[in-house]
């Protein structure tokens, strides 16, 4: 059996050539985050924010729920493929970055279909759910603090409609999920995690070996279909 093939530098740039399609404002907003301190380390692969669109438009997705925003790169790339009429709902711990993604937003004309919603994720989430009921959105993507993705993907299958997709990031987190010296929170909270996706009948899943890991999951409808 083959095993997954490491990509050399010009492979991935080939990549890059041919699949890639970041507009002007995605690729301002990217190079603008990549300025912060582990900007680029904490922002989402431009290859997998064009997937993210990619699958939310497959859906098709008129309810999205995203946990963690950051400068909202994500986040711009969900809400240009959300359905006519759809709304994104985006929660992060403070605004401070996502402020900076406002303004790419407004400059894509997405801003009105975003719901930035700022405190502890945890409490958001169980806000929504208070307010909407369980299964009121359809695609839900998970890049937060990896000690809470336990209970944020619990949270997240409350949320789903039947059918409904989530992806999750960071899944091989830099790939400490192997090293066994590697016993810090986070990663302990992505092997928790891992377990947990891969055990639970209620899904389908898989764990793609792109970018940091990506987990996509969707979950079944009643009947077990």
């Amino acid at each position: 059996m083959a095993n997954q093939v490491g990509l050399p530098a010009a492979l991935s740039e080939y990549i890059r050539e041919f699949s890639l399609r970041e507009d002007e404002v995605l690729r301002r907003l990217r190079e603008t985050t990549a300025e912060l301190p582990a900007g680029t380390a904490m922002q989402v692969m431009p290859e997998e924010g064009q997937l993210l669109t990619l699958l939310a438009g497959l859906t098709p997705a008129k309810r999205i729920l995203e946990i963690g925003t950051f400068t909202g790169y994500s986040t711009l790339c969900l809400a240009r493929a959300l359905a006519p009429g759809g709304q994104l709902v985006t929660c992060d711990i403070t605004d401070r970055w996502a402020s900076i993604g406002a303004d790419y937003w407004a400059k894509a004309g997405v801003e009105g279909r975003i719901d930035l919603r700022v405190g502890d994720a945890a409490d958001t989430l169980k806000a929504i759910l208070a307010e909407e009921g369980p299964g009121t959105f359809d695609f839900v993507f998970i890049d937060a603090d990896k000690q809470g993705y336990p209970h944020y993907y619990e949270m997240a299958l409350t949320l789903l409609g039947d059918r409904g997709l989530i992806v999750v990031d960071n899944t091989l987190f830099f790939g400490k999920v192997v090293d066994p010296e590697a016993q810090d929170v986070d990663t302990a909270g992505i092997r928790a995690f891992n377990k947990l996706v891969h055990d639970d009948p209620r899904v389908e899943m898989s764990l793609v070996p792109m970018a940091d890991g990506i987990t996509l999951i969707r979950k079944k409808s009643p009947t077990g279909e």
